[in-house]
């Protein structure tokens, strides 16, 4: 039997079973040990999510193809920052996210500048007075709500954390990345999110916002 057909067998057997999570943080560890090979098979694997989530924040393609691109450069840039190599994967989410949504956001600011002269972009944002509060309140409820979500068991902020990236996550690809059947994923996010409202309600800086 020849080499190369034992090499791709070997890799499936290596990777059989193992959520996205897990992949990306031992590409991770093994960069940083001077083996690029996991993570050059780690991008045809990922890729798909990280489209699936820059789409959702409203990029044409070609604006998806350069913030996921950037997104992998990032990475490889950017690696030794990662103290965690779990959190890999939720860093490049994140990363996707803020890059995508940046990207969308000046591209409107820009079509609405060349549309007209005359008050083009006053809805891309609130009068300026009202800017700064309605930040810090949003802030500040964010703050309170991952507190609680950081008590959550792993599993839940696992999930809680993937799907809050997209307004209609794709329950396959959530599958993929945490290793979860499809059809246990609702009724996990319900029992999770049904935790976090019983938390919330019984905080009393959360009833106040």
């Amino acid at each position: 039997m020849s080499d190369d057909r034992v090499g791709p067998l070997a890799s499936d057997l290596q990777y059989r079973g193992k959520s996205l999570a897990d992949r990306a943080a031992d590409a991770v560890v093994a960069y940083r040990d001077g083996d690029r090979g996991p993570l050059a098979e780690l991008v045809p694997a990922l890729t798909p999510l990280l489209w699936h989530t820059v789409r959702a924040q409203g990029a044409d393609q070609e604006q998806a193809q350069d913030v996921v691109q950037g997104v992998w450069l990032s990475l490889v840039r950017d690696l030794e920052t990662i103290r965690d190599p779990r959190a890999a994967l939720q860093w490049m989410l994140v990363t996707a996210k803020r890059s995508a949504w940046r990207t969308v956001r000046k591209s409107r600011e820009d079509a609405g500048r060349t549309r007209s002269d005359e008050g083009a972009t006053q809805w891309l944002a609130a009068p300026a007075e009202e800017v700064p509060e309605a930040l810090a309140v949003r802030d500040e409820r964010d703050r309170i709500l991952w507190a609680h979500v950081r008590t959550l068991p792993d599993r839940c902020r696992r999930l809680l954390g993937l799907v809050s990236l997209v307004d209609r996550p794709d329950y396959a690809v959530v599958s993929r990345t945490l290793g979860m059947p499809v059809g246990s994923i609702g009724p996990t996010r319900g029992r999770c999110l049904a935790k976090l409202r019983i938390a919330l309600t019984a905080d009393p800086e959360w009833g106040v916002r």
